[in-house]
């Protein structure tokens, strides 16, 4: 891999079709942006439609001509997802990208509408879902990717099968890392299962290093403090840079599959898209697979390969 890609190596996305889960702000956002920008149909599936519109709106003055277009989709609540989905499959016939890039981090002890700890239900079980939900809809398409965002957080990350649902304890950071590490067990697992089913579609997963987003609000969805912004811009760097990963899984012609893309600077905090081998040791076939078992029951959706 080049040790420097930037935006303007993006390949032309004419013609293409991309969900971009929390694209209202952030990583989101800015990967919107730039696929926009290069000819994609970009839908921004969004929980909040003001900001959706508001994103629209922005991604329509940075790139005349664009036709972006907003799906309501609440990852903490299955009925959103399987109504996100069902929206989705009705006026599109297929799906090139599937970008799961929304999440919540360290917000106080919560449950989603169906009961799940917060950050695991909404991180990691409702991008499941809506993954297989929409699964036909990227078997449909040549050469498809799902591509799903994990974080550096996932190194330190355990699941706790025994208290998936914080019951028997809750520790706010611990419980992100375990569903930023589900997320990075999820797209391999996906990989691995759309390859012994033949499918040309692909998983990759990715991570935007340590950037300057709304994510370190704790799940309120304000915007980070002045403080907060400071720390981060000191350790990382901005969100536009963040998600330079996320555009070089979603369109780098390199990709095979199962791979994960983080930025090449010390400790993966920032930089330039490189593979991520340090994080790729954390996968685990045997804790993946049961990851996608206990996934399945809870959720209810199947894939279909």
């Amino acid at each position: 891999m080049s040790n420097v890609w930037r935006h303007e190596d993006i390949p032309d996305q004419r013609g293409k079709t991309v969900v971009v889960t929390g694209a209202s702000s952030g990583i989101g956002l800015e990967a919107a942006l730039a696929l926009a920008a290069k000819g994609a149909d970009v839908v921004l599936a969004v929980r909040n439609p003001a900001r959706g519109e508001a994103a629209i709106e922005r991604i329509r003055a940075a790139a005349p001509g664009a036709r972006p277009t907003l799906l309501p989709l609440d990852l903490a609540d299955l009925d959103s997802v399987r109504k996100a989905a069902a929206e989705f499959q009705a006026s599109h016939d297929r799906l090139d990208v599937l970008i799961n890039n929304a999440g919540v981090m360290i917000p106080p002890y919560g449950k989603t509408k169906d009961g799940f700890e917060l950050q695991f239900g909404s991180n990691h079980l409702g991008h499941f879902a809506f993954t297989g939900l929409l699964l036909p809809s990227l078997l449909a398409a040549e050469n498809a990717r799902v591509v799903t965002l994990t974080s550096i957080a996932a190194r330190t990350g355990r699941i706790d099968f025994d208290n998936l649902d914080g019951s028997r304890g809750y520790g706010a950071m611990k419980f992100y890392c375990q569903s930023k590490l589900a997320n990075l067990l999820f797209a391999l697992e996906l990989q691995r299962r759309l390859e012994a089913s033949g499918a040309s579609a692909i998983s990759v997963a990715c991570h935007p290093g340590i950037s300057t987003t709304n994510l370190f609000s704790r799940g309120s969805g304000k915007q980070t403090g002045w403080w907060m912004r400071l720390l981060l811009a000191s350790v990382g760097h901005s969100a536009e840079m963040g998600a330079l990963p996320t555009l070089y899984a979603a369109t780098h012609r390199s990709m095979r599959g199962g791979e994960l893309i983080g930025p090449n600077g010390r400790g993966g905090r920032r930089g330039y898209p490189a593979l991520d081998r340090r994080g790729l040791a954390k996968d685990d076939r045997a804790v993946a697979d049961r990851l996608w078992d206990v996934s399945e029951r809870l959720t209810g959706e199947t894939f279909s390969i």
